[in-house]
């Protein structure tokens, strides 16, 4: 297979060559009144100019010399983008519903079929998303009790760690503890870290990730048809119907509560009882009620988790940092106390810290939006259902905003008394209608988790690395996930 897709790639990009030498007289952007952007070659378009990984860091080189505003060609598909803070915010919040709608993504298009909560649009998204919100609120999310599973949750994590001796652990084992937070929402229950249900979805969510994030999927999106004759698209099919027939197999297990059962106790019981109520439009009948169990199962996880390891990952890499953060949870919190999400106030510097985490990498960076009238954007008039891609990273890099953009430097977030300064071009979570649905969960997640682990253990490279030798680029996935690392987590006096 691998040789097939370097044949591929190689007859589009000598077509793409050929048609360049025919000549092209002018961008045919420009012509039509776009924004200005590189010229296209013919079939390719601009993907020659974006490479394989880090494409958003291209589109910010992009921008240097097109502007703020400028279209690109994913194969014949136009796409416009947003670089810079002042005018992703502008898109976002001052657009209201036209920028609201998702771009049909051939990969989602097949997986979800128009439902969920992430790649659906128009009244499915709507419904999906009104329908979670209210739901997460009844769980408890934002509320003490909840704030109770994730430390029970950190006590599980921390049991695991210690069963290592302060010998070398994996850092993808950090990410056990939010995936299991978010499957206690989900289903009403945690599972086991030995569990074959909770191992199995965890290896399958981050195949899934690795898979959505390859050149063949990336290929298949720019050229469905010539992918799904190469059938590159077969391998995420299967391993997306591995977790739907588990997700499937847990919701059979549960029967759809009645109203006078009291409260629902997961996502999943909601799901059932509002499948139930008059439903005309069937926006909550099985296949939907699956792609948004399955939305929450894949995003609610590997984001959440992938920004731990980062934090925990950070901390190890440099050292100077983690031995602050620990002084100051010191002197906050009494010994052997576990955090509480009202301790953040008095923790400035490490939430100084947990902010500049999620700025640094970047986690998600260009998820693209749509157009669902015709919208002004940047003084250019773009057609209803024009892709629009809000570029995150130039947000949380913007050179106008943050004073060492491209460094590690939690001082972004403090002002020169060392209290905790908001900032505005902080958008990890996005703005707007498009705003991440879990925000205050994972905020809340993280600080528990973070805290409590620096507060307990020090973190420390492998035996014979130093920090030095500890690699910052992200591995090759969706999200821009860590490399695989050993730390060991040896337990402070």
């Amino acid at each position: 297979m691998a040789l097939l897709l370097l044949a591929v790639c190689g007859l589009l990009l000598l077509l793409g060559l050929w048609g360049l030498l025919q000549g092209c007289a002018q961008d045919p952007s420009l012509a039509l009144g776009w924004p200005p952007g590189p010229r296209p070659l013919p079939l390719l378009g601009n993907l020659h100019l974006l490479g394989v990984a880090q494409q958003d860091r291209a589109l910010m080189e992009l921008s240097e010399r097109y502007g703020p505003v400028f279209t690109i060609h994913l194969g014949s598909q136009k796409t416009v983008v947003l670089c810079g803070y002042e005018v992703v915010r502008e898109a976002l919040v001052g657009t209201g519903q036209e920028l609201a709608d998702r771009p049909p993504i051939p990969i989602f298009q097949l997986i979800q079929q128009g439902g969920g909560i992430f790649f659906s649009s128009g009244a499915h998204w709507r419904a999906a998303r009104q329908f979670t919100v209210r739901t997460l609120h009844s769980l408890g999310v934002g509320q003490s009790l909840m704030a109770d599973k994730v430390l029970h949750e950190l006590a599980c994590l921390e049991e695991q760690l210690d069963s290592y001796g302060g010998r070398p652990f994996p850092l993808a084992l950090l990410g056990w503890a939010p995936c299991n937070i978010t499957f206690t929402l989900l289903f009403g229950q945690r599972f086991d870290y030995q569990d074959p249900v909770f191992v199995s979805l965890l290896g399958l969510i981050d195949e899934v990730m690795v898979l959505l994030g390859s050149l063949r999927i990336q290929l298949f999106n720019t050229f469905p048809q010539l992918g799904a004759l190469l059938q590159l698209h077969q391998p995420v099919l299967c391993k997306i119907e591995e977790v739907r027939t588990i997700l499937q197999t847990l919701l059979e297990a549960r029967r759809p509560p009645s109203p006078r059962d009291g409260p629902v106790r997961s996502y999943i019981d909601a799901l059932l009882q509002q499948g139930q109520e008059d439903d005309p439009e069937g926006l909550f009948g099985k296949t939907n009620a699956l792609a948004c169990v399955l939305d929450m199962v894949m995003a609610g996880t590997e984001t959440t988790a992938a920004t731990l390891q980062w934090a925990i990952f950070l901390m190890v890499k440099h050292p100077d940092v983690q031995g602050r953060v620990q002084e100051e949870l010191d002197l906050v919190l009494a010994p052997r106390r576990p955090p509480r999400p009202e301790d953040q106030r008095a923790l400035p510097y490490t939430s100084a810290v947990l902010h500049e985490t999620q700025r640094y990498i970047t986690l998600l960076p260009h998820v693209p939006h749509c157009t669902t009238v015709d919208t002004q954007l940047g003084g250019y008039l773009l057609p209803k259902g024009t892709p629009v891609i809000p570029l995150l990273t130039s947000v949380l890099l913007d050179k106008t905003q943050w004073e060492t953009p491209g460094q590690f430097n939690p001082g972004h977030f403090l002002d020169a008394d060392g209290r905790f300064v908001k900032r505005a071009a902080f958008l990890p979570f996005s703005t707007g209608r498009r705003v991440c649905v879990g925000e205050s969960l994972a905020r809340m997640e993280l600080f528990l988790l973070f805290a409590g682990l620096l507060q307990r253990y020090c973190l420390l490279p492998a035996p014979g690395l130093s920090p030095e030798d500890l690699d910052t680029q992200p591995a090759p996935a969706f999200t821009m996930r860590p490399r695989a690392h050993n730390l060991c987590a040896v337990p402070r006096p």
